[in-house]
């Protein structure tokens, strides 16, 4: 029997997975349209960098499933829910296959409505199944729209920029883009929050204000880069060589521990550096609001920089009807993200307090810095219940509290379940 603390699917939980397929679709569409229309038209250059975006992306999405495929089916009863699962069932051979043929992040969208319409229509048991691919599904939507999705909308806002005229199929992409970021954001936020033990009383306010402080935090950030790239594409190349590496070794330092082997801890290491490079994304515990201080300190220095350069490099006649504007607007607008983030901060933002040891009916005190997340699968009688560790551990990061242990608002049973 499914636990009804935080494994209870909804109709809601299945309208987002089919929302999300199809936005999914709509997304792939969209980029084969652009690549097919820059191909025709002799634009070479820009068909190579978009269709390089897309393989990059796939690539790398369909890695993170394919190790999170690895890890899975070594978690305890996990293969007697997976029995059943159409595409995702035991056969590891064919799941090998769906991925290399670039299929397997899709093939997981379907699984999961075919488990959803199981669990939330016909009313059968696997509720907590079902939401575990979910959250898979929520990442692996944010690994693609920050590999792909805002790349791609920085390309297509650098094209219009340097031709100064925006076609139908580059604004289709534009809109795509942002659709896919948006939704991201809203899917992202949502699915942390159902490792809230009141995730219920949270309303739809604090999803609005995750939203917009993403959204103008991010935006500048793609305008800029965009901007700095209309003056000689090569350099935006250099930037971000030189840029990447010092986050990919900041991520490093943070020791984090989200993957179960050193070669999938590194694909996402360097994944989290490329996801900084335009927004910030909080992956170990601690020092959260010092961490997040020298990362918008040194973004907003590194977007002012490419502003200023953009600005006296430019060419004056093309850019007069814009380029005052976008001087005064994306400083400001950047400005208002961070306003809006600390608000959702002070006004939103829940708190999980992690549990002492003694708390936790623990003998031995913990290792200073070790994470206490929750496991992925808790021993119980029955059907064991399944709890998605890696997005309880970004819940853990986002959520809990950097000061001393305080009394938790996580009652017994869940206190010691903790690692």
């Amino acid at each position: 029997m499914d636990s009804p603390m935080f494994s209870k699917y909804s109709w809601l939980d299945f309208l987002f997975s089919v929302v999300g397929v199809c936005t999914f679709l709509f997304d792939v569409g969209s980029d084969i349209w652009v690549a097919t229309e820059f191909y025709s038209r002799g634009d070479f250059f820009w068909f190579g960098v978009l269709i390089g975006l897309m393989v990059l992306s796939s690539v790398v999405v369909q890695m993170f499933s394919w190790f999170w495929f690895k890890y899975d089916r070594e978690l305890e009863g996990f293969d007697e829910q997976t029995a059943k699962n159409v595409l995702f069932g035991g056969c590891v051979k064919l799941s090998f296959l769906l991925h290399v043929l670039q299929l397997g992040f899709f093939c997981r969208h379907i699984s999961a409505i075919w488990q959803g319409f199981r669990v939330w229509w016909r009313q059968e048991q696997g509720s907590g199944y079902a939401v575990y691919l979910t959250h898979d599904l929520s990442m692996l939507r944010l690994i693609e729209t920050f590999c792909e999705s805002a790349p791609q909308l920085t390309l297509m806002t650098h094209i219009m920029l340097h031709t100064n005229k925006a076609r139908t199929v580059q604004c289709v992409s534009v809109v795509a883009s942002t659709t896919s970021i948006a939704w991201m954001v809203v899917d992202y936020h949502r699915s942390l929050r159902s490792f809230l033990p009141d995730k219920a009383k949270q309303g739809w306010g604090s999803a609005l204000v995750y939203f917009l402080w993403n959204l103008l935090l991010i935006a500048p950030r793609v305008a800029a880069v965009a901007l700095f790239a209309t003056i000689q594409p090569s350099y935006l190349a250099a930037h971000f060589l030189l840029i990447w590496p010092v986050l990919v070794f900041w991520v490093w330092r943070q020791e984090t521990d989200f993957m179960d082997s050193a070669g999938g801890e590194w694909l996402y290491r360097a994944t989290v550096g490329l996801i900084w490079y335009f927004s910030w994304f909080n992956v170990a515990e601690g020092g959260t609001r010092r961490r997040s201080i020298i990362y918008h300190s040194f973004m907003a220095t590194d977007g002012g920089i490419l502003l200023v350069t953009w600005w006296f490099y430019r060419d004056p006649v093309l850019t007069q009807s814009y380029a005052p504007i976008l001087l005064a607007t994306l400083p400001l607008t950047y400005l208002m993200g961070v306003l809006f983030k600390t608000l959702y901060y002070y006004c939103f933002h829940p708190t999980l307090w992690m549990p002492s040891v003694r708390e936790a009916g623990l003998e031995e005190e913990l290792p200073d810095g070790q994470e206490m997340v929750f496991r992925s699968i808790a021993p119980q009688t029955g059907t064991p219940r399944f709890r998605n560790k890696r997005m309880a551990s970004h819940a853990t990061h986002f959520y809990s509290e950097e000061e001393a242990r305080k009394p938790s608002k996580i009652n017994g049973r869940e206190a010691n379940a903790v690692v």
